[in-house]
């Protein structure tokens, strides 16, 4: 019956489904959770607002063709997202940048080091603290060590669960410093939600005729894979399979569990019309959550009450309830995934897609990308089942 199987209906799966379909192929859509749009799902809560029941999503690019891609099947909100971090009880925008040099210093400090980092690094620059911190000028580096500490440290100590010892130089050297006064979190040319919510973006993706979904189905109920072939229903299945869930659960972690560090949701409704006056406040020193998320803000709806959500990191162990949201990349943890995804060696028609396919980081615009790519090649080199 089937050309294609795609397990999972977030955004990997989601692009890869319509793609295949559109090229005259009958996609199956397998999905293991009660809903499509993956972690992007947004819903109405019980008050009418809009919220991300797994924290928030903003698209950002500066690749046309994902915003096109995805301008097919939503309108947009424009909107440029800006993040403060509480410091101390102090709100100051981040990443840190002209504007928060100003609120952290004196006016006549302040203006001494705008100059000194426009001079050093040029307008408009990003710069990473790891740089700022080998600077050789003594006032340059006082800045690395602020941003450091008070927006990096405590708030990625609480992310991962490591200590300061345990932190890769390579992360640090990843915090940037904006030499802007753009307090967006993103500077890229596209930014904003869809007009609809990510939901209502993916059902109309996924609403074609070649393609039927399921949810609330796990994919290994339906779909084995041996040595090679793969098996639908218990009979050899010859077209191309698109996976997209974690690589490890999909062989019952024969080899032990692949790290994750996922996250716990604490949604609250007030009854008033703003709560934090931002979208998103980062707790960089203090609190055990990461951060507040105001939904209203982040969609423009109107609406007499509010609601938040506090995000609380913990170590993903599998038990039921729990997703596994980011990967821990370290050589070891790289090995492990390397053994199972050599357990496909044999079954070319098996592909990976996606941050746990692939046990790594993608943003919404790059996984669209790298979906369209994927299916590109397998248009390219398969031809329809007749």
């Amino acid at each position: 019956m089937f050309d294609s199987i795609i397990i999972g209906a977030g955004v990997a799966g989601s692009v890869a489904a319509r793609e295949l379909a559109e090229s005259g192929r009958s996609v199956l859509v397998l999905e293991q959770r009660g809903h499509i749009g993956g972690n992007c799902y947004d819903e109405p809560d019980e008050h009418g607002i809009l919220v991300h029941r797994y924290g928030p999503h903003i698209f950002h690019t500066k690749e046309q063709r994902a915003y096109d891609y995805l301008s097919r099947f939503t309108e947009w909100h424009a909107f440029g997202h800006e993040v403060v971090a509480n410091v101390h009880g102090k709100l100051i925008p981040v990443p840190f940048n002209l504007n928060t040099l100003h609120m952290v210093y004196d006016e006549a400090k302040a203006d001494e080091l705008e100059k000194k980092l426009i001079e050093a690094f040029g307008e408009g620059s990003r710069v990473p603290v790891l740089k700022l911190r080998e600077h050789e000028d003594p006032q340059i580096r006082e800045i690395a060590e602020f941003v450091y500490e008070n927006i990096f440290l405590h708030y990625t100590m609480k992310q991962w669960g490591q200590t300061p010892e345990e932190i890769d130089p390579a992360v640090t050297g990843r915090v940037p410093v904006l030499i802007s006064h753009d307090n967006r979190y993103f500077q890229e040319p596209y930014q904003g939600m869809p007009l609809r919510g990510y939901t209502a973006m993916f059902e109309a993706m996924l609403d074609y005729p070649k393609i039927t979904v399921l949810t609330g189905v796990d994919a290994r109920t339906r779909i084995s894979i041996r040595e090679k072939e793969v098996l639908l229903d218990g009979a050899p299945f010859a077209g191309e399979v698109i996976y997209t869930g974690p690589l490890d659960e999909l062989f019952d972690c024969r080899f032990g569990r692949l790290p994750y560090r996922s996250l716990r949701f604490d949604f609250e409704y007030f009854d008033q019309e703003d709560f934090q006056g931002h979208s998103v406040v980062n707790y960089t020193v203090s609190e055990d959550f990461t951060r507040i998320t105001e939904f209203k803000y982040l969609t423009g709806q109107k609406a007499p009450g509010t609601t938040i959500v506090r995000e609380y990191p913990f170590a993903y162990t599998g038990v039921a309830g729990e997703i596994p949201y980011y990967s821990i990349a370290n050589d070891a943890n790289q090995a492990l995934y390397e053994r199972y995804r050599s357990l496909l060696s044999g079954v070319p028609q098996v592909h990976l897609l996606g941050r746990l396919a692939e046990y790594k980081y993608y943003n919404i615009d790059a996984m669209v990308l790298k979906a369209l790519e994927l299916t590109e090649k397998i248009k390219s080199t398969r031809e329809v089942r007749e």
